[in-house]
Parts: C-alpha cells; structure tokens; sequence
C-alpha cells in the first residue's frame, strides 16, 4: 500500500512538472525575436522552380561558377500563382552553392514595396527542407514514444523545452552582451532539472541525478574557465562569430561564449551519466533495502567506471566528427602533427573535447558519493567505506 501511494504521489509529482514545462514553454514562444523590425518589408514563401537556364555557368573542374536563370512559381501567401524570374547565383563554393533543376522546391524571401502590395525581387534562399524537417522529427517522437512510453512522452517535452530555452533565452542574452558563462551556467542548471526530474521522476533517484550532474556541470566550468586562459584561445575561432563583430555586436564575448559552449555541449553526456548511475543505484537501494552507504557507494563507483570507458569514447567521436573535412585538410597537405597541435582551431578543439571529458570523468564519483548519502539517507556511515 505504502509503494502504490509514493507511486501516486510520483505520478502526480510528473504530470505537473510536464504541464509547468508545457506553460513555461508557450509562454516563451510568445517572446518576440529581436531582429523581428527587421523583416517586416520581406516575405518568406516556398516556391516550385519551372525552369532553369544555364547557360551562364561555367564548370570549371569541381568548382562551378556563374548564374543560374530560374523561373519560378509562388506555391503560398498573399502572392501565390505569381510566375517569377530571379538569378541563383554560384560563388564556386560548394558549401554555399545551391543548384537548382525544374521541379524543385526553393526557399524564397520576397522584398516588397514599403505597402506591402507588390514584389522587387525575389531571393531564392536554398532548398526548401522545411517538410522534410518536421516529418523528421515527428518520426523521431512517435518512435521515442513506442519505445519509451510514458517517459518518452516526458523526453520529447523535455527535448522540446531545452530547444525553446536556448532559441529564446540562451542565444538572444549572448547577443545582447550579457556574461555567456553565467547565463550559460544558469541556464543549464535550470535544464538539468527540468529534464531530469521530468525522465527520472520527483524522487531520491532524480535528486541524486540533478546533484551528480550539477557537480559534473560544476567543475566543467571551472576548468573549461582555466584551461581557455591557459592554451591562450580567444574563443573567435568559432564559426561566424567573427562575422557578429563587424555585424554591430562589438559587445560580444568570445572568449566567454568559447567557455559557454564547452559545459553547454557536455552537459547532455554529463546528465545521461549522472542518470544511469543514480538509477542503478536506486534498483540496487530497493532490491537490497539493508545495503549499507559504503557499500550503495562502491557499486556506484563500479557502475560509474564502465559507463565512463564509453561515454568519454562517445563525447570524442561527437566533437571530431564535426571536423573530419579540417583534419582531411591537413593529412592531405601533410602537414607535420606539431603544426597542427599548435594550431588555434585544433588546440581550441582539444580544450574542448577533455574539458567536457573531465567533467564526465567526475560526474561518476560525485553520483556515486551522493547518491549513497541520498538514496540511505545516513551520512554518518560515509566513514566506513573501504578503499
């Protein structure tokens, strides 16, 4: 009788965390974007693309260069049906290039006249994935939740808070020139427990993951905050922050933002980790009841030193899978591996990369030592653990 009403009470404790979560979520969503006066003479609308003349483009081995003349057709808003010419113009970066053929769908931004009631021109953006995009995600959600259930049900509100955070709170404080490492830091405590008493449930498992986690989160800021001071990085290397500067926010932060992004990006593995050791903890706590601290403690050191031979593996391969083409770069120039340890991007990489590490290395021991004061609830035998 006594586990039904604590499962109740859990349940009731889980469904007002996922309608807080859903509110707070709304309301976010209604915060207007900043840069909102900027667009109001310009209209976004998908377009077919009907014809396509290229006949002033050139190939020259791989690179491609000149202008792509379309004719395309308005597929909605105030100005669907219209048939318009517009140039796609190829730089010969592949990067930035899009080639269109007849039959495709584009992206297009149309500047209009100050009323609204005619078009200048039409920009053709890129490839229109919007669809595809939600089709996606809503694939991934219908398969988290015949896998997961209930809980994955508490995941997809949870991926959907963190996303609106960082897109209407996390970003627009950066640009508006506020210190990255605190908004960042507060941010990120805020989703920690949002996310992990929405999987893990209001209860000793899920507070022993937020405390496990928060001290992982913890000691990645203060030795990402050391380490950039100490490889000298300036945090401009990120892609298009540079651009930011001379785009009128000379306000900006770099170094702080570098520091930011390294405990952001980890902090998913950190609160992944946190969570497997705390609820294997748990499991052990409730099929043993008499289990002693010390001993709560030695299996979630156990738990935790298999989970970090693989998760570490894991956080390496997601950063360096992202500059698989700079390092190609560099094997094929043949450039001698000092030059490359010794260079900005790499070495900004490097701190990257076991900084977040070093926070998932000690995110075990600190789970383990708090979820065994937590889960038995009797610090006083914290003394009797062996070594």
């Amino acid at each position: 009788m006594k586990l039904n009403r604590e499962m109740k009470t859990i349940e009731k404790h889980d469904i007002y965390l996922v309608v807080c979560s859903i509110i707070v979520s709304i309301l976010l969503l209604l915060i207007p974007s900043g840069n909102d006066a900027t667009f109001q003479k310009v209209h976004r609308t998908s377009a077919t693309v009907l014809e396509v003349n290229n006949s002033l483009v050139k190939a020259i081995g791989p690179v491609i260069e000149g202008t792509q003349q379309l004719r395309i057709e308005l597929d909605r808003g105030p100005f669907k049906g219209e048939r318009i010419d517009t140039d796609n113009i190829l730089l010969g970066k592949k990067e930035l290039d899009k080639i269109f053929i007849p039959g495709d769908k584009a992206l297009v931004v149309l500047d209009l006249e100050s009323d609204g009631s005619d078009i200048i021109y039409a920009n053709v953006i890129d490839h229109y994935r919007t669809q595809k995009s939600i089709l996606l995600i809503i694939l991934f959600f219908l398969t988290l939740l015949l896998v997961a259930g209930w809980i994955g049900f508490k995941a997809i509100i949870s991926f959907i808070f963190t996303g609106i955070i960082i897109l209407k709170l996390l970003l627009p404080a950066f640009l508006m020139g506020f210190n990255p490492i605190l908004v960042a830091f507060a941010l990120v405590t805020i989703l920690t427990a949002v996310i992990i008493f929405l999987v893990g449930g209001v209860s000793k498992k899920g507070l022993t993951a937020f405390c496990g986690a928060f001290a992982g989160v913890l000691s990645t800021v203060l030795l990402s905050f050391g380490c950039t001071g100490w490889f000298q990085l300036n945090g401009a290397n990120s892609p298009f922050l540079e651009t930011l500067l001379y785009a009128g926010y000379g306000n900006l932060d770099l170094a702080g933002i570098f520091i930011a992004g390294i405990f952001v990006s980890s902090s998913g593995a950190v609160m992944d980790l946190a969570m497997d050791i705390a609820a294997a903890m748990h499991e052990i706590k409730e099929n043993h009841p008499s289990i002693t601290t010390g001993a709560l403690i030695r299996s979630g050191l156990t738990v935790g030193r298999h989970a970090v031979g693989t998760m570490t593996t894991t956080l390496l391969l997601a950063y360096s899978g992202g500059y698989t083409g700079m390092l190609m770069t560099f094997m094929a120039k043949g450039v001698p591996f000092e030059n490359v340890l010794n260079m900005v991007y790499v070495s900004s990489e490097l701190v990257h990369t076991f900084v977040g590490s070093f926070g998932l290395v000690l995110v075990a021991p600190f789970t383990a030592l708090l979820g065994g004061l937590i889960l038995t609830g009797s610090p006083s035998t914290l003394s009797k653990i062996d070594e």
